[in-house]
């Protein structure tokens, strides 16, 4: 008897060399396949996702309101798993692309402060009763959004307020990164170093420094999140 193929997850990633990371290998561990697809490159997002069990759209050096025509079809697209209620995990760029097509706004801090490196974070009532948050998460971006009145803040800090969100049954978007491998944290610092002049930036030291301490609390969080939203592929 030839064996079912695995439930697929849609990852949307929008460099060449982008990687889904831990979230790659947590959704692998749990029984789901891959199906990566890169739209700055060209790759299409489908009509429909009857094929797969959800999707997360990753982060990128592009803003939400850029005006490629990628990026208006990807934040259009975020209606697909809305209609049809599957899971959708947006993270950073793919958190404001999210936040953006139900009627939010994508914008950057009122006196140009950024968050790179890693800063506090704190759970609200509602993320509280949903599962355990680490203290300190890892960032990366100089843009934030704000929320319509029908979506439910569940983790908040004190220069981006709206760093995670829950949107209906099955959407949800984050701000910060949890998806970073040892090996993707020191490509970033190499080659977004020029972004630590920024104010409110920290040093690339600070980064790795910070990854001793804080990054098995945000590991063990993604891992709880991610059994949050997608649960277990079932067992056939």
């Amino acid at each position: 008897m030839l064996a079912r193929a695995r439930p697929k997850i849609l990852t949307v990633l929008h460099q060449e060399t982008s990687s889904p990371g831990r979230v790659g290998h947590m959704l692998l561990e749990r029984g789901f396949d891959l199906d990566i697809r890169r739209p700055p490159l060209g790759d299409p997002l489908p009509d429909t996702l009857d094929g797969h069990a959800g999707a997360v759209v990753f982060g990128g050096p592009m803003s939400a309101n850029d005006p490629d025509e990628f990026v208006r079809r990807e934040t259009e697209w975020m209606g697909v798993p809305l209609r049809e209620n599957k899971p959708l995990l947006g993270i950073c760029l793919g958190a404001q692309m999210l936040a953006k097509h139900i009627g939010g706004k994508v914008e950057g801090h009122g006196r140009g402060l950024v968050e790179i490196g890693w800063y506090p974070l704190k759970a609200t009532d509602h993320g509280r009763h949903l599962l355990h948050w680490p203290e300190m998460v890892y960032q990366f971006h100089r843009e934030g959004f704000t929320l319509p009145a029908d979506t439910t803040l569940l983790a908040t800090s004190e220069t981006y307020p709206n760093q995670a969100f829950r949107y209906g049954g099955n959407a949800w978007g984050i701000q910060f990164h949890g998806e970073l491998t040892q090996a993707m944290m020191h490509r970033w610092v190499v080659h977004g170093a020029h972004r630590f002049v920024l104010p409110g930036a920290q040093p690339g030291r600070d980064h790795l420094g910070g990854r001793l301490i804080w990054d098995m609390h945000l590991k063990r969080w993604l891992g709880e999140f991610l059994e949050t939203i997608f649960g277990h592929a079932p067992v056939r």
